[in-house]
């Protein structure tokens, strides 16, 4: 006796929603609007690096390691033990590190979240003396 007390409002509901438009989006297709303040994947700086090692001291999720790269030490971010709280960036003297809006981070090789100060770096164009 209950289940015909439901069956109008359940045709009335999926009448009602025949409709409506969809909430979701079709998300490779269509690109997805990252709100303001986001936090995303990190962007360092490193002319801006002054090796002073806060942001491995504040990290709370230790996914900093200060690396050698050409006798300087620099930030190497750990995604997969970061909690993206920004506190490498907001502890940064110089503003080194700062905010992205790149959030597709999935991967299947942890080595894909492992952000190298490397990156960061112009390479040089090679010459070659003939």
């Amino acid at each position: 006796m209950a289940n015909k007390m439901k069956l109008p409002s359940m045709i009335r509901d999926i009448a009602s929603s025949i409709f409506k438009k969809p909430f979701t989006r079709e998300y490779p297709a269509v690109r997805v609007e990252v709100p303001e303040g986001f936090r995303g994947r990190h962007i360092l700086d490193p002319e801006k690096c002054i090796s002073c090692g806060l942001c491995e001291r504040d990290c709370p999720s230790k996914a900093i390691e200060l690396v050698e790269v050409s006798g300087k030490r620099m930030p190497m971010f750990y995604l997969d033990r970061c909690i993206f709280c920004y506190q490498c960036a907001e502890s940064c003297p110089r503003d080194a590190i700062r905010l992205s809006t790149v959030f597709e981070l999935s991967t299947t090789d942890k080595e894909g979240l492992l952000v190298k100060p490397e990156e960061f770096i112009p390479q040089q164009p090679v010459t070659t003396k003939e």
